[in-house]
Parts: structure tokens; C-alpha cells; sequence
């Protein structure tokens, strides 16, 4: 059992370090996608059963200079007290401070306090050593459930555990099936282990796929970036994106993985558009072979069976990256096609770990959250897990 699970809240004061960045509009302030909040659900409910009580802090957006209306978590409290069905919510004016200080003090068994926005202080993104101080004074016991800010060396997230003894830090329930499911991915995989990477750019996602030749029997490349190797093999691609000035990594890259036995999958062929646009004319070319004035912007029929084909025979997945520009209805089939052999192969008893901002909102989006086994709340985190960097949210809890 986990040491969280474990552990009994009942009298303690949970101190949580929570993902709360959602997305708000701009004019009500509405939430207007709560994955990351219900994601938090399950750590906050198991504390208040114990008998515990919980005081959470996060940031929100990226306010310059101090308290501004826009970043204000008290724009959550409703649907957060809504979340955790109907209990009242306190909000702290300030994260630190006389008001958070008493409120905190005051906590009962079975209430929730939220604090004001981080991020308002400068210190935090600092990492400063006194602030991350003033906040561990706060509760008894420190939880880091934000896994979407595990990279990030702040005082909320890598330095504020060393004020608390080895016995009550801990991560939550959300950061334990993050690192667990990306361990497992990364060196208790089942092969054939099948890495998807997708997306624009070769240069975001060079250290992950260095990582992975060392680990995965099967690379497929999709997005963007595939036209960049392409290019590399002297490929025509007309107008599509390339990184002209990462042709030789891409054939380096190409070099490695066939010296350790890594087969990488391009595309056979691409939808081709005359202009970035929804209501471009389209048409279909070799990815090798795109006419001048088109460019590439989704994987092809003969790709999607291709791609599909190594995936169903694939005991662990990881995707990170979709196959076109799946926000324009025209260009989106590649990665449905690749998120249904995903799910697919999950069905058939494959692990699949989906992470990446536009990944997930793929899976979101064509209705497959739960057909895979696990998707990741931190894009940029799970990213840097993968290039083999140690994440300072994490290292902080372990230590």
C-alpha cells in the first residue's frame, strides 16, 4: 500500500500543493475545463474521511505583479465546493499572512480552506527558501499532488518538504498514479513498446526520443516534425513545416535508432492542403513527394493503417503528440485513427500511457479518456520524466 493510503489525516492539518491552473473566460471567469480540479478529488475526499482537514495551494495563469482580478482563485471556490459535494469552502485573501494564518489555525476536522494564488508573490517561481517556509507553517503534514508542476523548481513544489520530516511528506493519489504509470512505461515496459511522438517540432522532442531509443522496439513519428526527417532523407515536402536547421539531427536520430535495432515509422503519405486553413483545398501525396505550394497536415490512409498495424501488436504504448492538426475537422482523421488503435490495443491488454497537452485533448475530444490506461495531467512534466531529467517536485518528496 501506498505510503499515502496509508497514512491516517485524522487531527492533522493537510497541507496539498494542487494543479489548480485551469483555463477561465475571459469576461466571467468561468471555468471552462476542470479536468485538473476533479483530478485532485480523490487525494482532498480521502484526508477529510480520515477526519482530517485540508488547506490547498496553487497558482493560477501568470500574473506579472502581484494580486490581479483574472488570477484569482477565489473564481474556484464554487465549483471546487460543488466537486467535493456541497461542502462550504473557505478562501484565504492570501497564501501566506495573518488571514490565511488564522483561518488555517482555526481548520476543523472535515473542512477545506483554499489559499490565494502563489503566484502572486515573486518568490514563489524563485524557489525562495523563506517564503516556502512561511507556507509549510500552515499544516501538519505536506502533500504534493501537483504533477503538472513537478518540473518546476518553486517553493510550493521542491522546497517547501525539506520543513517537514520524511514522515509527513508524501505524494497524493494523483502524483502516485503519475509516477507509477511513467516508471512503468519507462523501465518495467512490456515489449513491443511502442512510443508515438507527434507534433510540430523536432527541437521540443529530440531529448525524448534519444531517451526512448534506448528503451522502445518502435518509434512512429507523426505531426509537423515528420516532415523535417523527411526533408532529411531528401524528400520533397513543398510548403510543409520544417526545421532546416535540425536536418542533421534528424538523420542522426535516424542513425541511432537503426544501430540499436529501433524501427522509426514515418508516414507513407500525408493529406495534403494548398494553405493553413479549415477550408483549404485538400489532397492526398507521398510524404516524400508533397508538390510545391502544398504542405502536409495529417497522416495519409496507407500512414493510418501502417501506424495502426504496429500499434495493435504493442504490449506497452506511450503517445505524446498528435498526427496533424486535429483542431480543423479536415485534418484530424490521422490521430482519431491513432487513438482508436490505442485504445484498441488497451482493450487487447496493452498498458497505454497518453500524455501532452494535445494529446489528451485528442483523447478528450473523441470520447477515448477511458479506453486507455492512463492519461497524464502534466505536459511539460511527463515531457521532461521521459527525457530522463530528474523532476524537482519529485525529488524534493523522496529525498
Amino acid at each position: 500500500m501506498s505510503k499515502f493510503s496509508s497514512y491516517n489525516f485524522a487531527g492533522q492539518k493537510a497541507l496539498i500543493r494542487v494543479d489548480f491552473n485551469v483555463p477561465l473566460d475571459k469576461k466571467t471567469f468561468a471555468i471552462t475545463d476542470d479536468t485538473r480540479m476533479r483530478a485532485a478529488v480523490p487525494t482532498i475526499k480521502k484526508i477529510l474521511n480520515d477526519g482530517g482537514s485540508v488547506i490547498l495551494m496553487s497558482h493560477l495563469g501568470r500574473p506579472k505583479d502581484g494580486p490581479e482580478e483574472k488570477s484569482s482563485l477565489k473564481h474556484l471556490v464554487p465549483h471546487l465546493s460543488e466537486l467535493l459535494g456541497g461542502i462550504t469552502v473557505l478562501f484565504a485573501n492570501d497564501c501566506i499572512g495573518e488571514q490565511a494564518y488564522l483561518t488555517a489555525g482555526m481548520l476543523r476536522a472535515g473542512e477545506v480552506l483554499l489559499l490565494e494564488n502563489l503566484r502572486f508573490y515573486k518568490e514563489e517561481e524563485k524557489g525562495d527558501e523563506a517564503f516556502a517556509e512561511k507556507l509549510s507553517k500552515l499544516g501538519d503534514v505536506y502533500v504534493n499532488d501537483a504533477f503538472g508542476t513537478a518540473h518546476r523548481a518553486h517553493a510550493s513544489t521542491a522546497v517547501i518538504a525539506k520543513f517537514f520530516p520524511a514522515e509527513k511528506r508524501m505524494f497524493g493519489l494523483l502524483m502516485e498514479g503519475e509516477v507509477s504509470s511513467a516508471e512503468k512505461v519507462l523501465h518495467n515496459s512490456e515489449k513491443p513498446f511502442t512510443a508515438i511522438i507527434g507534433g510540430a517540432k523536432v527541437s521540443d522532442k529530440i531529448l525524448i526520443i534519444e531517451n526512448l531509443l534506448e528503451r522502445a522496439t518502435d518509434i512512429i513519428i507523426g505531426g509537423g516534425m515528420a516532415y523535417t526527417f523527411m526533408k532529411a532523407q531528401g524528400g520533397k515536402i513543398g510548403n510543409s513545416l520544417c526545421e532546416e536547421d535540425r536536418l542533421q539531427t534528424a538523420t542522426d536520430l535516424l542513425a541511432k535508432a537503426e544501430a540499436k535495432g529501433v524501427c522509426i515509422h514515418l508516414p507513407s503519405d500525408s493529406v495534403i492542403a494548398d494553405k493553413f486553413d479549415a477550408a483549404a483545398n485538400t489532397s492526398t501525396a507521398p510524404s516524400n513527394n508533397i508538390p510545391d505550394g502544398w504542405l502536409g497536415l495529417d497522416i495519409g490512409a496507407n500512414a493510418c493503417e501502417q501506424f495502426s498495424n504496429v500499434i495493435k501488436r504493442s504490449k506497452t504504448i506511450l503517445w505524446n503528440g498528435p498526427m496533424g492538426v486535429f483542431e480543423m475537422e479536415k485534418f484530424q482523421h490521422g490521430t482519431k485513427v491513432v487513438a482508436t488503435a490505442v485504445a484498441e490495443a488497451t482493450q487487447g491488454g496493452a498498458f497505454s500511457l497518453v500524455g501532452g497537452g494535445d494529446s489528451v485533448a485528442a483523447v478528450n475530444q473523441f470520447g477515448f479518456t477511458d479506453k486507455v490506461s492512463y492519461v497524464s495531467t502534466g505536459g511539460g512534466a511527463m515531457l521532461e520524466y521521459f527525457e530522463g531529467k530528474v523532476l524537482p517536485g519529485i525529488a524534493a518528496v523522496q529525498d
